[in-house]
């Protein structure tokens, strides 16, 4: 891989934004399996487990629609800088009023839809953050390398999370997540956007109408078309992934919780793999190929999991898996912010996350409900069966280019 490939991280702005960011990540490392503990830890239900899950998505896909055309109308890093600070004191909450009063799953489900509607604003603005902050010949290189740094921190988190929680509860790892948040916070106060507020500073049409105009461009465009439909379909499977993960783990093979952190990080040692290796994997084998051929390999290694591994198989495949997952989120990223107007991004990235957050959310109840009937490891053969058979299907769509184009 070229040392070009890097080169955004030669930008002090930049680099203030990469810093800030993979602190949160590693913080955010921490509540990928320390929410979902928290409501095992409340109920000892892989169902309720589902549900929290789910409920975090819609609550997400509601806030999608209504965010997109505020981060198109307002200061972009102040709106930023809000919601790391509302998800401050939300993670603080936790840990104070679990070691006050006890478990409650109320307060779990409140942080859960409360931190997915904050973090899908902010992801929003996140997305716009990035065409504002390098050349635009280089997104994919910083998407790439904050992909990558991210990653390492999702690498190191879950293992230090496993031994927190372990040792102190779920509770504390979130209260670490909200830290991280602040570190983020202070960060975004030092960067310059190129174009820190909206280019159309006029009223809007209305919430909705707003939210519909970006629906529609990604409507006008077969590429879209096909990836939005497509996304949704495979989200629709692996947004229960995580969850069916840390039951498998802890209920089929009897590990504790720093087992779980262990295997999340192991497996994001495959997120760090593809954010190294994105840009280069672009240029040499095109869009169509690594989205479609990767997803088909993350399929197949989730299959293996129905034949009942041990912890370190578990782990090996849950690296090939999350490489093959990072790969096909990093590209749909990218193109949105290569091919669609800065003054529209935050409205189409809106409603291409919504289109998929309630598919999400459903097939989240789907599939934990299926792992608590048929077991998780089955379960989770057949969401790798699925990602095996969604890109075959999309094989002879206008995804399937090496360069992505807006019009048919």
């Amino acid at each position: 891989m070229p040392l070009a490939h890097l080169a955004p991280l030669r930008d002090r702005n930049f680099l203030r934004f990469w810093s800030g960011q993979t602190f949160s990540a590693f913080g955010d490392a921490f509540a990928v399996i320390a929410i979902p503990l928290l409501v095992l830890q409340a109920t000892g239900s892989l169902r309720l487990m589902g549900v929290v899950t789910a409920l975090a998505g819609v609550s997400a896909m509601v806030t999608g629609v209504f965010c997109g055309s505020l981060v198109d109308r307002v200061d972009r890093r102040l709106l930023m800088i809000g919601c790391d600070l509302a998800r401050v004191v939300l993670c603080l909450t936790v840990p104070l009023v679990w070691w006050w009063h006890g478990p409650h799953l109320w307060l779990a489900v409140l942080v859960a839809v409360l931190l997915a509607a904050f973090g899908m604003l902010f992801g929003i603005t996140y997305v716009t953050a990035v065409p504002n902050l390098v050349q635009d010949g280089a997104i994919t290189q910083a998407n790439g390398v904050l992909g990558a740094s991210e990653s390492l921190a999702y690498a190191i988190g879950p293992a230090v999370a496993g031994l927190v929680i372990a040792e102190f509860g779920a509770a504390a790892a979130i209260g670490i997540d909200g830290l991280t948040f602040l570190i983020s916070a202070v960060t975004l106060t030092m960067l310059r956007f190129q174009r820190p507020q909206a280019e159309r500073p006029t009223p809007g049409p209305g919430v909705f109408a707003e939210f519909t105009l970006g629906a529609r461009f990604l409507a006008a465009s077969s590429l879209f078309r096909w990836v939005t439909a497509t996304t949704a379909v495979i989200l629709f499977f692996v947004t229960g992934l995580n969850d069916l993960v840390i039951f498998y783990v802890k209920e089929t093979l009897l590990r504790d919780d720093t087992a779980v952190g262990l295997v999340f990080a192991c497996s994001s040692l495959g997120a760090v793999l593809s954010g190294l290796t994105i840009a280069w994997m672009r240029e040499r084998f095109g869009f169509g190929a690594c989205y479609l051929v990767g997803t088909i390999f993350e399929g197949i290694a989730l299959l293996l999991v129905g034949f009942g591994p041990g912890l370190a198989a578990l782990s090996v495949i849950m690296v090939v898996a999350t490489f093959s997952g990072t790969i096909r989120g990093t590209l749909t990223m990218t193109i949105r912010q290569e091919l669609t107007p800065d003054h529209m991004l935050g409205r189409v990235t809106a409603a291409f996350w919504a289109s998929f957050m309630l598919p999400g959310a459903i097939g989240t109840v789907v599939m934990t409900g299926l792992g608590a009937r048929i077991g998780a490891a089955y379960a989770i053969g057949v969401i790798g069966a699925m990602l095996v058979l969604v890109p075959l299907v999309a094989m002879r769509s206008s995804m399937n280019r090496r360069v992505p184009q807006l019009t048919d």
